[in-house]
């Protein structure tokens, strides 16, 4: 009798159907054992820096392709996984690979995030991109849109402390009253620890052997090399990056916006140390207004990065260091109370009126079950969607494009230094007129979306 060979890759998209079929026990196959049907075939796009976390990220699943255009950065991911497909090029991986492939992740620069992540989308690939979800809102507003309209592509942005206990806590917190209706909440950060407020370099450099510069500037226009970009300096280039706010938003606001289901604010004020044309500012703060909805008030949200910190709350002690954390943090103020916790969500810290001159320990645990369950972590719930669970908790489609267009209307008040009227329901900007570039930017020949 003949028999129909079934692919690995059909098994995993049936599996992702729900299509019913029988497992042998793991106990027969032997303790420990994980059939290689069981794991996806994950495609690595740039695998240095925060590239390489989100590798190991992925070491349960078969790393079955490394793709970085600096194959110096690329060395560690490279000598680890060593049965991995190298290339430097994600089209070209593409073009060989994809028939191979079940999901991608995305950790470039901000600027390349959308022509590779919407070409992995476009091949029908589970997609995971680190944050911000892109450069601009138009290239967030396509990517979200696909997803949206693809629902069996299971898609994740790397912000992981939405996966986090601390983030859960928060809202847990909020939500049964601790601290009172919120009216405001403040952020900071010490970011940015890269040059910004400069003007372009003009001096000529040869770009290392080992990158391959033309695909490292991808669809952002030519220039020249220079080390003032590559390999981590460019988040300070409106080009290549969006700057301190662009970086740690997507962390340090993370909580806040879901909490308290901001959408799109209705305007924003950006102030900043002085602007240049092509980086964002060494310094800035700015402020959100976001209208009462549902039960919510209005809300102030205020931005500070450059190491500028809010005041110090009364409820903190002389004594005591502020804020608690100088890397980033955030500070929530409601009608009964205040909240501290750092840049994740993490060491929430309580500061009630009934302790005036001192901060307040940890909160208790919840005396019942916790409303938001622990979640395994932004990794495994992107992978035990793509097999077939519920989708993760930073979709494209979802928190993740939400959250990203707000933080980058941010970037666009201060990049243009005025201040933004803004409709909530649709995020378009009513009183000034935005430079297309900068939201729908110009694509070099070869990448597009």
């Amino acid at each position: 009798m003949s028999r129909k060979r079934i692919s690995r890759r059909k098994f995993v998209g049936d599996v992702g159907a729900g299509v019913a079929f029988t497992i042998v026990p793991r106990h027969v196959l032997g303790r420990g054992y994980r059939a290689p049907s069981d794991k996806l075939n994950v495609a690595c796009i740039g695998v240095g820096g925060m590239g390489r976390n989100d590798v190991r990220g992925m070491e349960g699943e078969n790393i079955y392709a490394l793709c970085d255009v600096d194959w110096k950065s690329a060395e560690d991911a490279f000598q680890t996984y060593i049965k991995a497909k190298r290339y430097k090029d994600y089209r070209e991986m593409f073009d060989k690979e994809s028939k191979n492939i079940d999901a991608v992740t995305v950790s470039t620069p901000d600027h390349s995030h959308a022509a590779a992540g919407m070409l992995a989308l476009k091949a029908g690939k589970h997609t995971y991109i680190q944050k911000p979800l892109a450069r601009t809102m138009g290239e967030v507003r396509a990517l979200a849109d696909y997803a949206r309209s693809h629902p069996k592509i299971m898609t994740q942005m790397g912000n992981q402390g939405h996966a986090r206990d601390g983030t859960r806590q928060i809202r847990e917190l909020v939500e049964a009253g601790a601290i009172g209706s919120v009216r405001e909440v403040h952020f900071w950060t010490n970011r940015p620890i890269w040059p910004q407020a400069l003007d372009r370099p003009l001096e000529e450099y040869y770009a290392p052997a080992t990158l391959d510069w033309n695909l490292w500037l991808g669809p952002a226009s030519e220039r020249p090399y220079h080390p003032a970009y590559a390999p981590f300096k460019w988040r300070g280039f409106w080009d290549f990056g969006t700057g301190a706010l662009g970086d740690m938003a997507c962390h340090i606001m993370d909580a806040a916006y879901w909490t308290l289901d901001l959408g799109y604010p209705t305007r924003i004020e950006a102030e900043s140390t002085p602007l240049f044309k092509e980086t964002a500012p060494a310094g800035s703060r700015i402020s959100y207004t976001f209208a009462a909805k549902g039960k919510r008030p209005e809300v102030k949200v205020v931005w500070r990065d450059g190491s500028l910190y809010p005041p110090r709350p009364v409820e903190v002690a002389d004594e005591l260091a502020w804020p608690f954390d100088k890397g980033g943090g955030q500070l929530w103020i409601g009608s009964d109370g205040k909240l501290t916790a750092g840049t994740y969500g993490d060491d929430a810290k309580l500061l009630t009126s009934a302790k005036q001159g001192v901060a307040s320990g940890d909160p208790p645990p919840p005396a019942q079950q916790p409303k938001y369950p622990h979640s395994p972590g932004v990794y495994a719930e992107w992978i035990a969607a793509c097999k077939g669970g519920p989708p993760a908790g930073s979709t494209f489609d979802g928190h993740a494009g939400g959250l990203s267009s707000m933080v980058l209307l941010g970037c666009l008040a201060v990049r243009l230094g005025r201040a933004l009227e803004i409709n909530p329901e649709n995020g378009q900007v009513t009183n000034v007129s935005i430079p297309d570039e900068f939201i729908h930017p110009r694509y070099r020949s070869g990448w597009s979306l």
